[in-house]
């Protein structure tokens, strides 16, 4: 590690407007709304629409109280940055390598997950060369300039919203009794199997344990939007949107889904949630338009996890908290041995799925339950910080956090509840207490090396 800061290199202006508002539109969307929709479905029943409800709630605060810090200050650490600022140098050590670390491990996850798409296909393929495959693809286009980055993403985008609009289109028709294919209509689902609330009130708050991290990655448009040109108005438009693009791709798409189909047909989780309920609409070839927009999705992460962990480790180490190589920048304005070193971390974590089946991968990923949570915390700390030392210098943000510090407070305690309650539960605890260990590690690691440098 480095000893002192070193001085920041100019990303540039790569990503275009067009770029930057579709990352900023579609940031959100990725296969856990495509499929892992399904287990939140069964946890809560049709009350699932108020897991997403009270999630996309905190995620619209956490982001509003994030784009107040980003619109004064856009900076490629994002949060790790004001955090060290707002609380000091280990909480922004911290924060800044356990996000890393989650989207580090992100990579091979979405990558396996587009090679078992592949391989259901190709099945004379075996699976970890697709995996190898990708995970190269996605580097090259992020290793040369941010504009193949911000190609990629923008057609991975454009994608993703077409298809989630034409799925509420089809579920509305559906809905409404005018879909040809299907003598399907109305909304008695959400209350003829038990209720709309089947499993309790209780099921709505752990079914919020599922679905915060489907939102996890709407913060990646105040990193991103860093290397385009007038960051601070584009951190503002995206934020603005955040209550639209939930209500719109999770919570109507969501409410079509339970009301359409049972939300204890076995079918959701066995087939995966948009698929399911295409295939009991009778659409012609819904396994493989499905199969093709979650590989899309899959790649979208993937393309976005690398290029969001190597912008923090490039700014990590512009801070003096990474190796001193990560922070050179190329002639085309990438950091590429941070984008390297990214791509190598998740190829080893690859690696430790294929040779060591249901060991050390599920246990490395088990280390990154609770750490959204954990981010959002830090982020509505810093601005609670930050916005009372900005007051005090007379001083006022011009993108301002509503009724601070009452709404401020209000997602700090939310966070708070959030964290216990995943303690609480058994199924967990497991989790939440690895992710606890490696945040411990990570902040001893922190403060050991901050420290030292103010000697």
């Amino acid at each position: 590690m480095s000893s002192s800061p070193v001085k920041q290199s100019s990303l540039g202006d790569g990503l275009s407007d067009r770029q930057v508002s579709m990352i900023s539109i579609a940031g959100i969307i990725g296969a856990g709304l495509f499929i892992g929709s399904a287990n939140a479905i069964a946890t809560a029943g049709p009350a699932v629409l108020l897991s997403y409800g009270l999630t996309g709630v905190l995620v619209l605060l956490v982001m509003r109280m994030l784009g107040e810090m980003a619109v004064m200050q856009p900076d490629s650490g994002s949060f790790s940055t004001y955090a060290a600022k707002a609380i000091g140098p280990w909480a922004g050590f911290t924060i800044g390598w356990l996000y890393w670390w989650f989207w580090v491990l992100l990579i091979p996850v979405e990558a396996i997950a587009g090679a078992d798409i592949l391989h259901a296909y190709f099945p004379a393929v075996p699976s970890w060369q697709f995996t190898t495959a990708i995970i190269l693809l996605l580097t090259m286009t992020n290793l040369f300039s941010v504009k193949n980055f911000g190609a990629f993403e923008f057609w991975f985008a454009i994608i993703k919203v077409v298809a989630i609009i034409a799925f509420i289109v089809v579920g509305l028709l559906a809905v409404c009794g005018y879909w040809p294919l299907a003598n399907v209509s109305g909304v008695a689902h959400l209350y003829d199997r038990v209720g709309f609330m089947p499993h309790g009130f209780g099921a709505v708050l752990t079914g919020v344990l599922i679905t915060i991290f489907s939102f996890f990655g709407a913060e990646i448009i105040t990193i991103a939007a860093v290397e385009s040109k007038n960051p601070g108005s584009k951190i503002r438009r995206a934020i603005n949107l955040v209550v639209y693009r939930i209500a719109l791709f999770y919570i109507l798409s969501i409410f079509l889904v339970v009301s359409l189909v049972g939300w204890d047909d076995p079918g959701l989780k066995t087939q995966g949630t948009f698929q399911y309920v295409l295939t009991t609409l009778n659409l012609p070839g819904a396994k493989l338009l499905v199969d093709a927009v979650v590989f899309i999705a899959v790649c979208s992460c993937m393309n976005s996890g690398l290029y969001t962990a190597s912008r923090m480790l490039y700014s990590l180490a512009t801070r003096g908290d990474a190796p001193k190589k990560c922070a050179k920048i190329s002639d085309c304005g990438v950091p590429r041995a941070a984008v390297l070193g990214s791509t190598l971390a998740g190829f080893a974590a690859c690696f430790a799925n294929y040779a060591f089946p249901g060991e050390v991968f599920d246990f490395l990923i088990s280390t990154t339950g609770a750490i959204a949570l954990i981010v959002y915390l830090v982020i509505a700390i810093s601005q609670l910080r930050m916005r009372r030392a900005l007051e005090k210098s007379g001083h006022s943000p011009e993108f301002k956090m509503w009724l601070f510090p009452w709404l401020t407070w209000l997602s700090i305690l939310m966070i708070l509840a959030v964290l216990s309650y995943m303690f609480y539960l058994p199924q967990y605890r497991y989790e939440s207490l690895m992710t606890f260990m490696v945040t411990l590690l990570v902040l001893c690691v922190g403060i050991s090396i901050t420290g030292k440098r103010k000697k």
